[in-house]
């Protein structure tokens, strides 16, 4: 459990406060994460990586000569917004270009995705490798929808010596590329992990049980197994991981054995030896081996072995120094401070005078907003618990961070149009609550509001587009369809109820209830279908008997949504003088 802090909400900003605080020689903060703080050599290319927060020394502690150029840093357990991605991406860049590379979580992929448009879009050249290292995520024929665990490290560590060398970003991209096919981890786990602020952890291992496949977000394993000794225990993760291996491997290999915030070093190293001997066994040779902690899980009790295949060619750049707060290899040459201060760019946007019309919609989403919030903050801790089932436990709490700054922003914009109230909101809301569902719901609202703009008056057509727009957001964004247990087997439900009921000639809040009512029974439905996208995918079996955490949160702000506007019109209506109807 973490005990040291006073807001567990602000636990992750205030950490990383302090890691630069004890780090200055090593990296600066920019709002998003952290970048060297050392010169880096123009035309070099920048290596960002990134991802949640609670992973230690991952991801900030790899930023340094030799290794990552910045590190875009997220909540606990949750991706960085693609606005803080592409911050420390542009605070990073020297003018060789960027490469991105994080684990493969729908989260990651969606906001370092937007950041790598917007940087491109700008003329900074932009790449992306996702690491796809843990064999328990998916079979080796689809080592694309693999996740990323401990593998991250040599990921990086090659990419960013090879950026250190001074290749350009295609060498530097391709070498990342090649590292990450001839990596392969897996992961065990004797209990779970415990966010700041959270009661219990997010799952627990029966005792004398150990879970195997574990995801270092705190989802619990693919299958459970009785307790094993330790030679057991590597006999078990050599064999799978051998089984696993890349066509081509070779016979010398890196092996990581890698700590999730608990096992003691001395039980580590204990593995370690027991691990090394059966590798020589299997003929291959041990190069410059990792044994420590190295991407954690918070205060998780468990490990993982990672296995790299070298070539001649990876050999080189595993062995190339580095030099940064958490990951040191040979000797760096000295670097001076960077000789100006970090600064955010200030971006300037033109703000439109709003219409009366779109002025007094603005007011009302401001409303809307704060009871999304509210429902929201009702049933944060039946969304986790449900998430926690065969995910990471943080939907409630991601929500929760998302919809508290998203109605802070609508309210900071009260005054202006629709179209600019849902923007900031929507904005605020991808910034804040990270992850897969922030960067959904981010996106969808802002859509919402374009689709709204900035008009002299509005009409039932309008609320059409508006709610065409928001889950066309989130269909395109996500490439969820209908089946794969996702928030989409709630939204498409709702939206197209709403589009019949207004072609039908009901009026908006008819049409809204209606819709809401589908949601919601097509959140309940989900309880019925298998995982096919996010975290919960590896894990079908347990989330089977279960709504999706997604589906169920879209479908209590539909109704929280729909039950707000029926308490305006009935509101209004009472205040009518008479012989005044009241219109919409």
């Amino acid at each position: 459990m973490t005990r040291i802090f006073d807001d567990a909400a602000a636990f992750a900003d205030e950490a990383l406060d302090g890691f630069v605080a004890a780090n200055r020689g090593y990296v600066a903060r920019v709002d998003g994460g952290v970048v060297r703080s050392t010169e880096v050599p123009a035309g070099q290319v920048a290596l960002v990586v990134g991802g949640g927060s609670g992973h230690y020394p991952a991801f900030a502690g790899l930023v340094g000569p030799g290794l990552a150029a910045g590190s875009a840093c997220g909540n606990m357990f949750a991706s960085p917004a693609a606005g803080q991605v592409y911050r420390v991406a542009k605070a990073a860049n020297a003018g060789g270009g960027v490469l991105l590379s994080y684990g493969n979580y729908a989260g990651d992929v969606l906001h370092f995705g937007q950041a790598q448009l917007r940087l491109n879009a700008e003329g900074i050249e932009t790449r992306t490798v996702t690491v796809t290292d843990d064999i328990a995520s998916a079979p080796i024929e689809q080592l694309e929808k693999r996740r990323g665990i401990a593998g991250d490290l040599t990921v990086f560590k090659i990419a960013g010596a090879a950026a250190e060398a001074g290749l350009d970003l295609d060498g530097v991209e391709r070498l990342a590329i090649k590292t990450n096919y001839r990596t392969r981890s897996l992961g065990v786990a004797f209990d779970g992990c415990t966010l700041p602020g959270a009661k219990d952890p997010l799952f627990h291992v029966p005792a004398g049980q150990m879970s195997l496949g574990l995801g270092i977000h705190g989802e619990p394993g693919i299958s459970e197994h009785p307790m094993p000794t330790a030679s057991e225990l590597a006999e078990l993760l050599v064999s799978k991981l051998l089984a696993d291996k890349p066509e081509n491997a070779g016979d010398r290999v890196v092996a990581i054995v890698n700590g999730l915030g608990t096992v003691k070093y001395d039980e580590l190293f204990l593995l370690f030896g027991k691990i090394e001997k059966l590798l020589a066994t299997a003929g291959l040779t041990v190069v410059e081996p990792e044994c420590g902690e190295l991407v954690t899980s918070l205060d998780m009790s468990g490990l993982s072995l990672t296995l790299l295949w070298l070539d001649e060619e990876l050999e080189q750049y595993w062995s190339a120094p580095a030099d940064t707060p958490a990951f040191r290899k040979g000797s760096m040459a000295p670097r001076a401070a960077r000789s100006t201060a970090l600064t955010d760019d200030a971006e300037a946007s033109d703000v439109e005078q709003p219409t009366r019309a779109a002025a007094e919609l603005g007011e009302q989403a401001v409303e809307i907003l704060a009871q999304v919030r509210d429902v929201v903050v009702e049933h944060e801790e039946e969304l986790g618990k449900l998430d926690a089932i065969a995910g990471d436990g943080d939907h409630g709490i991601g929500m929760r961070r998302g919809v508290d700054a998203a109605a802070a922003a609508g309210e900071a914009a009260s005054g202006s149009s629709v179209a600019r109230v849902l923007a900031s909101a929507g904005e605020a809301w991808s910034e804040r609550a990270g992850g897969t569902s922030g960067a959904l719901w981010g996106s969808a609202v802002i859509a919402a509001g374009h689709a709204l703009g900035n008009r002299d008056s509005y009409s039932a057509q309008d609320a059409a587009a508006a709610v065409k727009a928001f889950a066309g957001a989130i269909t395109e964004l996500g490439k969820a369809e209908p089946g794969d247990k996702t928030m989409v087997d709630a939204l498409l439900p709702f939206r197209d109820a709403f589009l019949a009921e207004l072609d039908g000639g009901a009026p908006v809040d008819r049409a809204l209830a209606v819709a809401a009512a589908a949601a919601e029974s097509a959140a309940a439905k989900t309880a019925e279908l298998r995982p096919l996208k996010g975290r919960a995918r590896p894990l079908a079996e347990k989330s089977l008997g279960h709504p999706d955490p997604g589906a169920v949160s879209f479908g209590l702000i539909a109704a929280r949504i729909s039950h707000f506007i029926d308490s305006q019109l009935a509101a209004a209506t009472t205040a009518a003088p008479a012989g005044n109807g009241a219109s919409e």
